[in-house]
């Protein structure tokens, strides 16, 4: 008969192991893939979803007049920032109700350090999950999949987590 001490030892070993399925699970199938979209940039340049293949990418629906969003952009700059060498980017969309002028120069005299995108029409947002709650961010891996969306300011010790977790997949 086991000791009591190898019996913790094994229901330890056994609950780390379902952890790490269902880590394994979460992460690999329960991830879908990134909705086709194009992103027009403050530059008038775009970038598709295709382009954000091969990084760990965050995807930020905000708007200059949420206060929330206004609120955790500086985390945001410093999580891109933090990561972004390697292999790391962020794509700020403002929403469709947001005016133009007031996205551009909120991007150019915060200086942010990643692109912004205007969703003029909406098809962005909607293409995403019909997305209308602002900050709304998802992680998307380097295949391409969303794993995993916030739907107001993430907890960003746990975000950290999981960017260092998908950076470190092949």
């Amino acid at each position: 008969m086991a000791s009591p001490a190898t019996k913790k030892a094994l229901i330890g070993v056994a609950a780390a192991a379902m952890v790490a399925a269902g880590a394994a699970l979460y992460l690999g199938s329960g991830a879908t893939p990134a909705p086709a979209s194009t992103f027009v940039l403050l530059d008038g340049s775009s970038k598709t979803t295709a382009d954000l293949k091969g990084k760990v990418t965050l995807v930020n629906f905000w708007a200059t007049s949420c206060t929330t969003c206004v609120a955790e952009m500086p985390e945001i700059v410093a999580t891109y920032d933090k990561y972004r060498s390697r292999g790391f980017d962020t794509l700020a969309v403002a929403m469709s109700y947001d005016p133009p002028s007031y996205v551009v120069n909120y991007a150019q005299t915060r200086k942010l350090p990643f692109k912004v995108a205007i969703d003029n029409t909406g098809a962005v947002a909607r293409a995403w999950g019909d997305v209308k709650l602002t900050p709304t961010t998802y992680i998307v891996n380097k295949r391409g999949e969303i794993v995993k969306r916030y739907i107001g300011e993430p907890d960003f010790a746990e975000l950290h987590r999981l960017i260092e977790q998908l950076l470190a997949e092949a």
